[in-house]
């Protein structure tokens, strides 16, 4: 009987440690999530930015006050951290921290693109591990595939949040008044504090970086937006080598929505002005003139660039994206009442 008692005591343990185990088990799911995070928070840090203030007039010395903060990504082993141009925007000085390690690193301004709103810091001093963020492919993205965000919203340091891709090629307006194109979608909760961290992919590999949130609270609603790594990968190396980028132009400035509106036009690139030495000046584009009067005639209207229609400058710095300085492109451009290809070399100009 007492052998009994103890086999059925037996059972009844082995049950339950079975019942524990397999209640505390972990999902496929929850082990790559946890698994991103280990390989990559060291990777992320959180970016404070500094301004010189004086207290008032009757002050001598300037006090740095942070203005802001946000998250940022190490790019490599010499110490580049990538972050968005607002997070840093109006800063003299910046500072950087790592998970575990109480240390403020400073750092320089390389460059930064506003209208990508793009940023490239450089450590002054390097922690001993300094861990590049694993950079992967955004072209190849698809509706659905799982992300991760690794970021400081409200301050929170290293925070982990997790969603999917929701949609992809989404034009965004950046700060720098032009849109972003090519934006990602995600539902992974992004809050202030997150800009300029890494959105990541099941593999950990960088796919985006989080720039803006649609939220009539100012917090997560479930619409964040990044900025494909396809699309840092392209300007970083500049950046880094020239502290700008270099993209091709026609050498031309667009006439406002209001001016196109008064003048009743609702198709094209109407001309204001052109430069002369450049690639559109070369090929006989006319902007805005005036008579001996004083009077103001319109230019000419640029309605495609290589069969692709154009009707802002949005669309031109898309279009032009796709292209090196010096290629040729053809234009169609309306001028009295006509339609003509006329063919412009692309010239220089440099994003800041």
């Amino acid at each position: 009987m007492n052998r009994l008692k103890h086999l059925l005591a037996i059972l009844v343990f082995t049950f339950s440690a079975l019942s524990m185990s397999t209640a505390f088990a972990l999902l496929e799911d929850e082990k790559n999530t946890i698994e991103t995070f280990k390989n990559s928070v060291q990777s992320v840090v959180n970016v404070t930015n500094l301004q010189m203030t004086k207290g008032s007039i009757f002050d001598y010395d300037a006090h740095e006050v942070p203005v802001g903060a946000g998250t940022g990504f190490v790019w490599d082993k010499e110490g580049h951290i990538i972050t968005n141009f607002h997070v840093i925007a109006g800063g003299d000085k910046f500072l950087v921290t790592f998970r575990g390690d109480k240390k403020q690193y400073p750092a320089s301004l390389v460059g930064k693109v506003s209208n990508k709103d793009v940023a490239v810091l450089k450590l002054e001093e390097k922690p001993k591990n300094l861990q590049p963020i694993k950079v992967g492919k955004s072209k190849t993205l698809q509706v659905g595939q799982k992300t991760m965000a690794i970021g400081n919203p409200f301050g929170l340091d290293h925070t982990i949040t997790s969603g999917i891709v929701s949609a992809l090629d989404r034009k965004i307006m950046g700060i720098g008044n032009v849109r972003i194109y090519g934006m990602i979608q995600t539902d992974a909760s992004i809050n202030p504090g997150n800009s300029g961290g890494p959105l990541l992919d099941s593999n950990g590999a960088l796919i985006g970086m989080n720039t803006v949130i649609y939220s009539k609270s100012g917090s997560s609603a479930g619409i964040g937006f990044a900025v494909p790594v396809d699309t840092i990968s392209l300007i970083i190396p500049d950046l880094i080598k020239n502290g700008k980028v270099t993209r091709p132009g026609l050498g031309i400035g667009p006439a406002s929505e209001y001016q196109k509106t008064r003048l009743g036009v609702d198709k094209g690139i109407v001309v204001l002005y052109v430069d002369p030495e450049g690639g559109a000046g070369k090929a006989g584009i006319v902007g805005f003139t005036k008579d001996k009067y004083g009077r103001t005639y319109p230019g000419d209207i640029i309605l495609a660039i290589d069969k692709k229609e154009v009707d802002n400058i949005d669309d031109i710095y898309h279009i032009l994206g796709q292209y090196k300085v010096g290629d040729i492109v053809t234009a169609d451009v309306f001028r009295k009442g006509k339609i003509k290809k006329i063919k412009i070399e692309l010239i220089p100009i440099n994003d800041n």
